[in-house]
């Protein structure tokens, strides 16, 4: 088992004048055994990391290291990875089990020694059962689980998940992590894992890089990205609903934005913040609150037992005062 480096990593396209930088200097250290996620919005440069360690896109600049190796130059077959892509990537005509052997028979591996790998695979996914099946007769989440497997009995020194999720249903992706959840923690194999869903991202990660147009914005477990966002793009990314971002709260700091979170402000008599109402949203265990605080949106989250108001009305709401963030209104970094 491996830690990965990534030392001011850097990834160009194109030459002179057309040439377009698209990670910039991207530095953190992932322990051995760590699963670490790096979320961002499309576009951000989150897919375009993880293939730079896999060996799949060549970087412009630093240094990646897997264990005490520097991989640059290495091919994707010789760092001793395995990825899992969100297409699945299964041969159609083969069986489950075959799909699950196949890189080890083109290794040339015994055949005793793959169909114990392949057996320990399918008992810690739950396949068992369908390993003589094709990929037609699986359902979406068995596919997923199949290109795990296949990673699996690899026995990589780093895992690399691609957007593994992204074509499961809602039901099926949540279900899904729970079993990479179990799956990590049987292995403990080095991982990465790539998403543009922040609950992927907070459910999953024991540390998660936020990406932002291929600068790292933040590298901190859930709890530190969420209770103290480095700056306001982190803010308005992380949480659902995000962070509420005000230029012109009331007592708010001189060239200051402040920031609270939707849960942190309370519904109070008198000696609030005052709100016009907007609309009102039922969540089950919880209502979200729109509504406007001079010219800013203004979103709070209250408990479904509480009162709650309606469209229309003009409610008060107090912050609590250990819960305000405040940012720089030029740079957009925390203060």
């Amino acid at each position: 088992m491996s830690g990965i480096a990534l030392r001011n990593v850097v990834k160009r396209y194109g030459k002179g004048k057309q040439e377009v930088q698209v990670i910039h200097g991207v530095n953190a250290e992932i322990g051995a055994g760590e699963f670490v996620v790096i979320v961002g919005p499309s576009g951000c440069g989150k897919s375009t990391l993880l293939r730079m360690v896999a060996g799949l896109e060549e970087i412009s600049g630093g240094d990646i290291a897997i264990g005490d190796r520097v991989v640059n130059e290495l091919e994707p077959a010789q760092r001793d990875i395995a990825m899992v892509f969100q297409n699945y990537a299964l041969y159609p005509h083969m069986s489950v089990f075959e799909n699950m052997a196949y890189g080890l028979k083109i290794r040339k591996m015994p055949e005793a020694e793959i169909k114990a790998r392949v057996d320990k695979a399918a008992k810690i996914l739950e396949l068992g059962h369908l390993l003589e099946r094709k990929p037609r007769q699986l359902s979406g989440g068995q596919r997923q689980r199949v290109a795990m497997g296949r990673a699996i009995v690899r026995q990589p020194q780093v895992f690399l998940f691609d957007e593994p999720l992204s074509n499961l249903d809602a039901k099926l992706r949540a279900q899904t992590r729970i079993e990479i959840q179990k799956l990590h923690r049987e292995l403990g194999i080095t991982s990465l894992f790539v998403t543009h869903d922040q609950v992927e991202a907070m459910t999953l990660a024991q540390r998660m890089i936020v990406m932002n147009a291929g600068n790292m914005e933040q590298f901190g477990t859930p709890e530190e990205v969420y209770h103290r966002p480095a700056s306001t793009f982190v803010a308005s990314f992380i949480g659902s609903p995000p962070m509420n971002l005000l230029k012109e709260a009331p007592g708010g700091r001189a060239g200051a934005i402040t920031g609270i979170r939707p849960e942190h402000l309370d519904v109070v008599a008198s000696g609030g913040w005052q709100i016009a109402v907007d609309t009102v949203e039922l969540l089950g265990a919880e209502r979200l609150v729109y509504g406007r605080l001079g010219n800013e949106q203004l979103v709070v989250r209250i408990e479904e037992n509480a009162p709650a108001p309606k469209a229309g009305d003009t409610v008060q709401v107090k912050p609590r005062e250990d819960r305000l963030h405040w940012f720089d209104s030029g740079s957009g970094k925390r203060i």
